[in-house]
């Protein structure tokens, strides 16, 4: 321990910010040399749970917060699982960390005792917050509440999880206060006051959200790299997606037709598809893939050979398909599928012949079809590379 004493100031400061708080605090005992070192860590993180005594904590950081020596907070982490915390504590906490200039702020806030009634927590200074690049705000017990006055010209992460909002314009506006933002992560609980989500953000690179039914949904992200799509329930919704030139990466896990939303992402480069339904229509002629490279494609309905025969002849680039289907062998005989066997040769999809070089299938039960088409594929891909093909039975989108 002497010899680590002996270290400079900031090196031992910059260990100590690699550790949980609670043990950074616990190192105040050791001697008088680590006595208030702990106080000029940056990064801080305090968790308090209704199984344990938390007034303590809240005492603690009550007290201790304003006395913290950076001029700059690096991170303040705040986790709230219990039922006794109370609202203006952690509003003037927020508070504290906005007045030190905090550039990163997650609060995880949930009140045990009355769950789906939210509280306004956070102060409006929040939102006027010059330093913020990274703003994450989980619990449903969190009121989003954007004053006109709203700034946030250095957020570049923004993570809303479960939280409510004061009314349907709120997220909107919360967006169109961020100049830089860069990626935003969406996850919603069932009323959370905004019926049509809108997200018109020109610096958007990264894009994560659920579509749920009864919503509607309007994205306009013109510099967008990488999507992220889940819909699991239901068709009954309306959405606006606007073409996204710059798309690197999509990832869609969806429950319905997708023809709106694959006309918006057709310059995908690499794309990772699960389809959880019956496959007849999923999108019309004409949608071509020029850019797609990389396709990952997980299909659990009975006739998955017709989306993935359109996959394959709409994408002339692609390198690496890997597949899972994960459909019911009880209703094969009741599904029209692709005669892969008999197949014309002169309509041969066009990456097959000129680009293709990595195949798996997972998923394979050695039924007929899935014979032919692996037959299929090692006739016609001229360039294959390496193939794989095994029983594995789950498939889960990252």
């Amino acid at each position: 321990m002497d010899r680590i004493s002996g270290l400079p100031n900031e090196l031992l400061v910059k260990i100590l910010s690699s550790l949980p708080t609670k043990e950074v605090v616990s190192t105040s005992v050791l001697s008088k040399r680590w006595e208030f070192l702990w106080m000029w860590v940056p990064k801080l993180k305090f968790g308090m749970n209704h199984y344990e005594a938390d007034l303590p904590i809240r005492d603690f950081i009550t007290k201790n917060l304003p006395l913290l020596k950076p001029h700059v907070i690096e991170s303040f982490h705040l986790q709230c699982f219990t039922k006794s915390f109370q609202p203006e504590d952690i509003n003037h906490w927020v508070d504290t960390t906005i007045s030190r200039c905090v550039r990163e702020l997650i609060i995880d806030s949930y009140d045990l005792s009355c769950v789906g009634k939210p509280v306004a927590l956070l102060p409006s200074s929040l939102y006027t917050c010059k330093s913020l690049v990274t703003l994450n705000l989980t619990g449903e017990t969190i009121i989003v509440d954007v004053p006109r006055t709203a700034s946030l010209p250095s957020l570049k992460t923004l993570e809303l999880n479960r939280v409510a909002y004061s009314n349907e314009d709120s997220l909107r506006l919360l967006l169109s206060y961020c100049p830089v933002l860069e990626e935003l992560i969406i996850d919603r609980i069932g009323d959370d006051n905004v019926k049509t989500l809108v997200v018109m953000v020109p610096s958007l690179l990264r894009l994560t959200l659920p579509i749920y039914s009864c919503y509607g949904y309007v994205i306009v992200t013109p510099s967008l790299k990488y999507l992220k799509v889940r819909s699991p329930y239901g068709e009954y919704f309306s959405y606006l997606v606007m073409h996204m030139p710059n798309l690197e990466e999509a990832k869609l896990y969806v429950e319905q037709n997708l023809e709106k939303l694959l006309e918006s992402i057709t310059s995908v480069k690499r794309l990772s598809l699960s389809v959880l339904v019956d496959i007849k229509s999923m999108y019309h002629n004409g949608i071509v893939f020029n850019q797609l490279q990389h396709l990952k494609l997980h299909i659990y309905c009975d006739n998955w050979s017709k989306l993935l025969v359109r996959m394959l002849e709409d994408s002339p680039k692609l390198r690496v398909l890997k597949l899972l289907v994960d459909d019911d062998p009880d209703f094969d005989d009741d599904h029209e599928h692709v005669s892969w066997k008999y197949n014309d040769e002169t309509s041969v999809p066009k990456c097959l012949l000129d680009s293709l070089e990595i195949f798996e299938f997972a998923g394979y039960t050695g039924r007929p079809e899935e014979r032919d088409f692996v037959s299929y594929i090692m006739k016609h891909a001229c360039h294959l590379k390496s193939s794989s093909i095994s029983r594995l039975s789950r498939y889960i989108l990252e």
